[in-house]
């Protein structure tokens, strides 16, 4: 693995897919790759496993027996905020790419797939996953509707862990890094998304609107993500 890779050698990786011989094509590239594997097929074991072990990462396959992915992305999410998702999947419409990332899904990978792509999708989503950690974030007032806990890896509100995924996380933190700018979608985008692809602007719009019912949750008076119609989103707390 390259120094510049911010994961550690051998990583420990989930992989939840019934189809064995995907499956172990996956555990193989990966493995080759410096992770380190497990394999689980029945989505009923899936939650026992994670109780007991801490990957850096979680790939799901949608189509389970037992548990099905969509619930398991759900209970993922709220036991374990942070822990990164890739979906992996033989429906490629747009609104299934929409749900699972509306579920907390980091990622979402579609049949038939390169092995070489679930690498690079893996590296990419662990990339951004621990980018939060590098650079410091400047306080922009005294006494701020919602902090950011770098080493945590966690957005507060009141004290209150918003739960937040991955991306919705870096959103956030790119956001309130320049309190008061408008970002487009397109530069959100790149921040979301550092490897170059090609993915629909409704896309930020999900991960937005999933960000601000959180943050509504905890802070039901004050609007902290605001709209700015035909251009895009900034992060300006009321007061």
């Amino acid at each position: 693995m390259s120094s510049t890779d911010s994961y550690p050698a051998n990583a420990s990786l989930l992989i939840v897919e019934d189809e064995p011989k995907i499956a172990r094509l996956m555990a193989d590239y990966l493995t080759g790759h410096h992770f380190a594997p497990t394999l689980i097929e029945h989505g009923d074991d899936v939650l026992a496993w994670l109780d007991a072990n801490t990957p850096a990462l979680v790939l799901l396959d949608l189509m389970l027996p037992g548990m099905d992915g969509t619930t398991l992305c759900r209970e993922i999410r709220q036991r374990w905020p942070a822990l990164p998702i890739i979906m992996v999947t033989a429906k490629v419409e747009e609104v299934d790419r929409l749900v699972g990332l509306e579920m907390g899904a980091d990622d979402y990978i579609c049949k038939p797939f390169s092995p070489r792509e679930v690498v690079a999708r893996v590296k990419a989503v662990l990339r951004r996953s621990r980018a939060a950690e590098s650079a410091p974030i400047e306080a922009t007032a005294p006494i701020a509707p919602v902090t950011l806990d770098d080493e945590g890896w966690m957005a507060l509100a009141k004290g209150q862990d918003l739960g937040l995924t991955a991306v919705e996380f870096q959103l956030l933190r790119v956001m309130m890094h320049a309190p008061g700018r408008i970002f487009s979608r397109e530069q959100l985008m790149d921040h979301m998304y550092r490897d170059n692809r090609i993915v629909s602007e409704r896309t930020v719009d999900s991960h937005i609107k999933k960000l601000r019912k959180k943050i509504t949750e905890a802070l039901p008076e004050q609007e902290i993500i605001r709209s700015v119609y035909g251009v895009g989103y900034k992060y300006q707390p009321e007061g």
